[in-house]
């Protein structure tokens, strides 16, 4: 009995200790992920970092080279507000629209990083973004054509070639060699397009303009960022305003088609009539999360948008359906309207959105606008103050995030 005894309580003792070390890398893993950050701040913001904000006598300001000339002074008071609103903020990733594309990231986008966001502006702390994303897009960039009959000079408005650009800033890595652009798909190949027609029925543009002309008048963006593991999908574009045009309503067409093209893209069809630069195929990448960025230029229930524009992602099932995000200071900027608590952009509507889809869980949402009376106010006095545009952010749950039992 004695051994038997002795044998069945080495037994248990040795059960007890391989049930201990099984689940250290349980413990362990719970205190990692404890102390992952809870919730991701996802901003969008046109901050009209165009050159043309930036006149100089004697110099162009139709050249992405007069933007490289500000950002290395490091002293311009709009840039400097700019820079200190996103610090108030602090976003962990955040869309720029408006941010003149230049090629080389150290003479753009990596100097704004380096002399403005990683200075403290007025006080702020400096915040630092390691991953950048920029790319070509379709402003100012001649078609070649020429004629009586030909109207599309230019693949997307812009008087140079990479104005109003966008650049991403993260905090997490970006996939790059899973990113997909699709700056070329061209706008004929999307099924029951809006493209313009006249009074009798036959198509505005020419048959030269149509069979080149691209869909975006930037581009769209498809860019997986690592959150710790699971990639979740930032879609960032920049539709054209659909306004300064003529009874044809080719803007607000194809800003209706430009935010189709997310509608249909979310859908994640594999066998979609999507196509990006390097001729991928197919929409979204499967059970893939998402969040649609930028400055949208529509409206669901205010402007000058096509009918239903908006309603194309504000009521899709795979989009997270949220109050807008709202401001003290968008209310009191347009009182008479009953959605200035939703507004985004100065001049009265809601023309920017974070949009994230439905499997991301929603913490909070918001728009930087302060009250006249705010000590703040100054940041958006008026657009030479930071720009027309107001920075939107939501916050999401890290979707890796476990909360560990407490004890």
């Amino acid at each position: 009995m004695r051994i038997t005894t002795r044998l069945s309580v080495v037994f248990v003792l040795s059960l007890l200790a391989a049930k201990a070390l099984y689940a250290k890398p349980n413990t362990h893993t719970c205190q990692i992920e404890g102390a992952m950050q809870k919730k991701l701040r996802i901003a969008t913001f046109n901050v009209s970092m165009e050159t043309s904000n930036y006149p100089v006598e004697g110099k162009s300001i139709f050249q992405a080279s007069r933007l490289t000339e500000v950002l290395k002074e490091g002293k311009q008071t709009q840039v400097r507000n700019i820079a200190e609103i996103i610090q108030r903020v602090r976003p962990d990733i955040i869309l720029l629209n408006e941010f003149d594309y230049i090629e080389n990231e150290e003479d753009g986008i990596g100097l704004f990083v380096k002399q403005y966001l990683q200075q403290s502006q007025n006080g702020q702390e400096a915040i630092n973004y390691p991953y950048i994303y920029i790319d070509s897009v379709n402003t100012g960039i001649e078609t070649g054509l020429s004629g009586k009959d030909n109207r599309l000079r230019h693949f997307g408005f812009g008087r140079y070639p990479g104005q109003y650009g966008m650049a991403l800033l993260s905090k997490y890595p970006i996939e790059k060699n899973q990113v997909r652009t699709f700056q070329k798909f061209l706008w004929k190949d999307m099924p029951e397009n809006l493209l313009p027609m006249d009074k009798s029925g036959k198509s505005w543009y020419s048959d030269d303009e149509v069979n080149i002309m691209r869909l975006s008048s930037k581009s769209h963006w498809d860019i997986p960022i690592n959150i710790d593991g699971k990639l979740i999908s930032i879609l960032a574009s920049h539709p054209t305003p659909p306004v300064f045009d003529g009874p044809e309503d080719r803007n607000g067409r194809r800003n209706h088609d430009e935010i189709r093209f997310w509608k249909d893209y979310i859908a994640g069809d594999k066998n979609s009539y999507h196509y990006d630069d390097v001729q991928q195929k197919g929409g979204i990448a499967k059970n893939r999360g998402f969040v649609i960025l930028g400055d949208l230029n529509a409206s669901a229930i205010e402007g000058d948008a096509y009918p239903g524009t908006m309603n194309q992602l504000l009521e899709h099932p795979a989009i997270n359906d949220y109050p807008a995000p709202t401001s003290d200071g968008g209310s009191l900027n347009k009182a008479e309207s009953p959605y200035a608590k939703s507004h985004t952009a100065a001049w009265g509507m809601r023309a920017d959105y974070v949009l994230p889809s439905k499997g991301l869980k929603l913490i909070d949402s918001g728009v930087f606008w302060p009250k006249p009376d705010s000590k703040e106010a100054y940041l958006v006095a008026d657009r030479n103050a930071s720009s027309d545009h107001r920075l939107v952010w939501v916050d999401i749950e890290n979707p890796n995030f476990i909360s560990c039992p407490t004890r």
